[in-house]
């Protein structure tokens, strides 16, 4: 199996040194990642300057690592396009610092890395760990990250595959179980709040309030994950509103006959 692997925290973040040694395991691994921390950039992509890909030696292993002066669905794109020569059979990006919950589906770019990949027809894995830690230890979950793939790996994921997987910052042994969950989002996780700055002018700073959510159902990807579960939520690429076509087309319909 060939696997790729990408993330937006960085070529040399831990988080995806510790997926490339639990991957290792179960194929080929390749890794295309940003060249600095690209964290919330979304689904955007480089349209008005060169995107480089550059060799790079990965933490003195072996394995074939590029970065990329672009975003995380840069990334993607390069590899698929220009870098690989054969078409990975999985991608996964992360091990994100930080969960990707809720709402944050549409903020992310480890998500918006592996939405990418579905885009061309690869099942697409998103990781992230649910500690903001800047000194995290991954390695109390690698293992957990690699019995999640173990089982993963032994079903046929389709091509359009898109998972979001959060892991409890726990070890193996705390951890409650898997919950395949729905996305809360209600949740309003990132707010503004009012700074003053060195000259006295008022600023605002989106602060995450992570910590102090009320979690009421008991079902969604937030309660679970607080709760000592590993979370998968599957996604889907398809955003169009079935029902809502088929109701705006009937208002068309009867404005077309009356005309």
């Amino acid at each position: 199996m060939n696997i790729l692997i990408t993330n937006d925290d960085g070529i040399f973040s831990n988080g995806v040194l510790c997926l490339a040694q639990a991957l290792q395991s179960f194929g080929n691994v390749s890794i295309v990642c940003p060249d600095q921390e690209r964290s919330a950039i979304s689904h955007a992509i480089t349209l008005k300057s060169p995107v480089k890909a550059n060799k790079v030696n990965f933490f003195d292993t072996s394995l074939e690592a590029w970065a990329v002066n672009g975003t995380p669905a840069d990334c993607v794109k390069m590899a698929l396009e220009v870098i690989l020569k054969e078409k990975p059979d999985v991608i996964v990006s992360g091990i994100n610092r930080g969960p990707n919950l809720g709402r944050d589906v549409f903020y992310s770019g480890t998500i918006s890395a592996a939405i990418e990949g579905a885009m061309y027809q690869i099942p697409s894995i998103a990781v992230s760990l649910a500690t903001l830690k800047p000194n995290a230890s991954y390695n109390l979950v690698e293992t957990l990250a690699y019995d999640v793939f173990e089982t993963l790996f032994r079903h046929k994921l389709s091509a359009d595959t898109v998972l979001n997987i959060n892991l409890p910052y726990l070890s193996k042994e705390m951890v409650k179980g898997v919950a395949v969950t729905p996305l809360a989002m209600d949740v309003l996780r990132y707010q503004y709040v009012g700074l003053n700055d060195p000259q006295g002018y008022l600023c605002y700073w989106l602060s995450d309030t992570l910590g102090e959510i009320h979690l009421e159902e008991e079902e969604s990807d937030y309660y679970k994950l607080r709760d000592g579960y590993i979370t998968i939520t599957p996604l889907q690429l398809n955003m169009t509103n079935i029902a809502m076509k088929s109701k705006i087309s009937k208002w068309f319909q009867s404005t077309v006959q009356r005309s």
